[in-house]
């Protein structure tokens, strides 16, 4: 009689069981507290909103984050969701750390995201994202009407030449020791991704994105060589400071102009009010330019649940969860629909310029496992360059380099099509 009285009572038990939502875990590295509260509160109401699968993160801090995803992926210890950098993504897809997400995510989820929320490999998508940041010039109007120059705008940016010209011109003046502050204290990636896109504006690149096999001609041809050569008359000028003390020359006036990210949107919104004005980067022929993508969502290969993990991403991905987060980190949301739902970023909105900016101007980086040793190869080219080297000379060098790499990788994965025709 016992027995059969404990059957109800563990077939409700085993109900119970069948019916306990799946974790699917995620890991992400540890960043700034707004940052990380947002992305708590998305989990929580992902966990809320549905029972079948609960997301459970494990925050891993960010200097030790892409090695630990390294180390765990030779044990087969991978979480089924991951934050990974975007220029990353391609070595990851390329180890097969990551599966595609193609198939894996909604056409209608996918569709809307700008180039900023997506992560690619030989063309396909491997990881999304929820925002970005974006490139700028940083003015104050007040200081530019004093010396008689034109705000640029996105119908009318500044050519590179009207730049340099309008940078002489306040040299010359006397009211700036330096009128343009570069970001001067900022290293690594810094100059692939602040950089580059002056490549790409004209007409360049750091690599063929036909192949991403061929460096030679492309990032030692004219277009590049003359980028690189303006750059370094930039610091030979004295327009800009070789070697500044701080990062504070823009905010305390001592120059005119900064290159920089929007992640300084709020504090000279803050500081300078409605005297900040906010203008597109250089047009050295092919219209401004600036990098795209930040951290991004990748679903492990390994993931036993990717159903779960898909149904995670197109929740992060939906625009109010999207609006959410850059209304609590002030980040720039990578679909109009998320832009419209918050205050800075809808039309007419304070930032809205931002979210213009990576509408109309973003390009990711070039999407190859290469990429890494592309960048450090530049950024020595590039500060050689400032450093007076002549600039044929270091591009020449970085090439040499970067094929060398390229060559000793077998490619990344990619082939030639010769030898593709030959097969």
């Amino acid at each position: 009689m016992m027995k059969r009285a404990l059957l109800p009572v563990l077939a409700m038990v085993a109900s119970h069981a069948l019916a306990a939502p799946v974790d699917i875990t995620v890991w992400r590295h540890d960043t700034g507290d707004a940052e990380m509260v947002a992305s708590r509160n998305m989990v929580d109401r992902f966990n809320r909103a549905q029972d079948k699968w609960k997301v459970v993160v494990e925050t891993i801090p960010q200097g030790t984050y892409t090695e630990s995803i390294t180390a765990a992926s030779l044990v087969g210890h991978l979480p089924c969701v991951m934050a990974i950098d975007q220029p990353a993504v391609p070595n990851f897809a390329w180890a097969g750390t990551i599966r595609p997400l193609d198939k894996l995510l909604p056409a209608s989820v996918v569709q809307p995201l700008l180039p900023g929320g997506r992560g690619t490999y030989q063309g396909r998508l491997y990881s999304v994202g929820q925002f970005d940041v974006v490139l700028a010039l940083f003015a104050r109007r007040s200081r530019l009407a004093a010396e008689g120059i034109r705000v640029a705008t996105i119908e009318q940016p500044y050519s590179a030449r009207e730049l340099q010209d309008i940078l002489l011109k306040v040299k010359q003046s006397g009211h700036y020791r330096y009128p343009l502050d570069l970001n001067g204290k900022a290293t690594g990636e810094w100059f692939s991704y602040a950089f580059s896109p002056w490549l790409e504006s004209a007409g360049a690149d750091l690599i063929d994105r036909g192949n991403y096999l061929r460096v030679d001609g492309v990032l030692n041809g004219d277009a590049a060589v003359g980028v690189a050569r303006y750059y370094g008359r930039l610091f030979r000028d004295r327009l800009a400071e070789r070697n500044p003390a701080d990062d504070k020359s823009f905010e305390q006036g001592r120059s005119l102009l900064q290159y920089t990210g929007s992640w300084k949107a709020r504090d000279y919104s803050e500081r300078f009010g409605d005297d900040l004005v906010v203008m597109p980067p250089p047009d050295f022929g092919n219209g401004p330019r600036i990098g795209a993508a930040s951290w991004q969502w990748a679903v492990s290969s390994s993931c036993p649940y990717p159903a779960g993990a898909a149904a995670f991403l197109a929740h992060v991905l939906s625009a109010q969860e999207m609006a959410g987060f850059s209304r609590m980190t002030g980040l720039v949301p990578v679909t109009a629909d998320a832009a419209a739902l918050t205050e800075h970023y809808r039309p007419g909105g304070a930032w809205r310029i931002y979210f213009d900016f990576a509408a109309r101007y973003a390009r990711p980086r070039p999407a190859t496992p290469g990429y890494p040793a592309i960048s450090a190869a530049f950024e020595k080219a590039m500060a050689d360059v400032r450093a007076g080297k002549d600039a044929a000379e270091a591009m020449d060098e970085a090439v040499e380099t970067i094929e060398h790499d390229i060559a000793r990788n077998g490619g990344y994965g990619f082939v030639r099509r010769e030898a593709v025709a030959r097969q």
